[in-house]
């Protein structure tokens, strides 16, 4: 058993992803009762929002907890840009009998400068918070030390691990190419070598000192061995869990997990401004072509890809969700999530 999963207290080495629109306060309390380590992703949510979930959380279970925030650059706003970008998408809206917004805004908060979320989590303590896009402020660093929090962060790259290294965390979430949701770089702009799951778990265990989480692609026992087997201390799995009882995915959403859209998930800016990995919809068809400098910023162009997703929606048309899913999504089950973990933990161990 690695020291990181001892301290936390955990019987086996599977991390849930606390991965926004899918993960709930069920799913993680029922990770976490099966021994794993359950998360929720409140990057999208206010501080307020953030402290009900992981009440909720603890109501049902008081096992361990990741609590995921987004430490992204604030978005910097474009008045042309975006104004192009909506000029751009009217003819999907059209579709719909639906006009586009006339403007745009930033939706979410970088945790780097919501004040209300870091005293929130000081607050409610999980054992656990991980930081997606890049790193905390070493004042926010010193902060949550002090509440007595493990501090994790995702890596694309032995560059970016090495940043995390520096910055005195305490473990590393090795995300490859092949992870569902959002891509962890730290500047999206900058080139991405694009390395998969298991060659960069093995550089990172080669090259770095903290412990590593393997995360990417991994949907089953054979999957969580294989990553232990190159030295990482457990895995991080995300798209296995979209189709559980407790996952806030919608109808449509699952339905297109069991679809051939999963064996041909797509690397997309266009419906959030950052790289992520969805189900081939509508809306990567429709980003397939579209230049990265034409996209606004994270999150200000996701304000316009909901507003397109929620009118579609009404309209009986599910291709245009942020339906993320990795490239394992063809393997993909459909159970509650304490029979998922049960079936994990057993394959595991065959």
């Amino acid at each position: 058993m690695s020291p990181l999963l001892e301290t936390l207290g955990l019987r086996v080495p599977i991390f849930q992803s606390p991965m926004a629109g899918v993960s709930s306060p069920a799913m993680a309390a029922a990770v976490s009762a099966a021994g794993g380590l359950g998360a929720l992703g409140v990057g999208a949510m206010s501080a307020t929002q953030a402290r009900e979930a992981i009440a909720a959380t603890r109501a049902l279970d008081r096992g361990p907890l990741n609590v995921n925030v987004f430490a992204h650059r604030p978005a910097r706003a474009d008045a042309a840009k975006e104004h192009a970008w909506l000029t751009r998408l009217a003819p999907e809206f059209r579709r719909f009998n639906a006009q586009a917004p006339i403007a745009l805004r930033e939706i979410y908060t970088s945790f780097l400068v919501d004040d209300a979320m870091l005293a929130a989590l000081i607050e409610t303590r999980p054992e656990v918070m991980s930081f997606h896009f890049g790193l905390p402020t070493q004042a926010q660093r010193d902060a949550l030390r002090a509440a007595g929090i493990v501090l994790i962060a995702s890596a694309t790259s032995l560059a970016e691990a090495r940043a995390v290294e520096a910055a005195g965390l305490d473990a590393i979430v090795a995300q490859g190419y092949e992870a569902g949701g959002h891509r962890g770089v730290f500047d999206p702009d900058a080139h991405d070598d694009r390395l998969g799951a298991m060659a960069l778990v093995r550089l990172l265990v080669r090259e770095c000192k903290l412990p590593v989480i393997a995360a990417g692609g991994i949907m089953d026992g054979a999957g969580i061995r294989a990553a232990l087997s190159l030295g990482a201390c457990a895995a991080q799995l995300g798209t296995a869990f979209i189709d559980t009882d407790e996952s806030l995915a919608n109808a449509g959403y699952r339905k297109r997990l069991h679809s051939d859209a999963a064996h041909h998930t797509r690397m997309t800016r266009a419906i959030s401004g950052r790289p992520a990995r969805c189900l081939a919809n509508a809306f990567t068809r429709f980003g397939a072509d579209v230049p990265d400098d034409a996209i606004p910023d994270y999150p200000i162009a996701y304000d316009a890809g909901k507003a397109l997703a929620k009118i579609a929606d009404a309209a009986g048309e599910f291709g245009y969700g942020a339906q993320w899913a990795g490239q394992g999504a063809p393997l993909a089950r459909t159970l509650s999530t304490r029979a998922l973990m049960d079936a994990l933990i057993a394959e595991l161990s065959s």
